[in-house]
């Protein structure tokens, strides 16, 4: 048994929901935030055997997509900046982070 944890943005959410609902797996869906951009995420909570985790890569492979995002200031800006400066700045958002772990024990009630 494994405990898989996908962190997808909002914008891919629905999308990664339904695929999981057509492929008859549960998953506990979570609000989160972002520490970099500080925008929304959703944290997928799902326990699947051992045979289903490659299953559930690809699904969530399949629905979370990378793509290109522009900000209108730096996050963290270097004391050596001119705080007045504002230029937009391109950065790669989307895409799914991933933890596997493994279970001792799995119940539901």
């Amino acid at each position: 048994m494994k405990l898989v944890i996908a962190i997808v943005q909002d914008q891919d959410q629905n999308i990664l929901s339904n695929a999981f609902l057509e492929a008859n797996i549960r998953a506990t869906k979570l609000s989160s935030t972002g520490g970099f951009l500080r925008s929304g995420n959703t944290t997928f909570l799902l326990g699947v055997e051992d045979h289903l985790v490659d299953e559930v890569l690809d699904i969530i492979k399949s629905c979370s997509e990378s793509r290109e995002q522009y900000i209108s200031s730096p996050i963290h800006l270097d004391v050596s900046l001119d705080i007045s400066a504002s230029y937009p700045i391109r950065v790669e958002v989307g895409g799914a982070t991933v933890f596997v772990l493994p279970i001792d024990s799995f119940h539901q009630f």
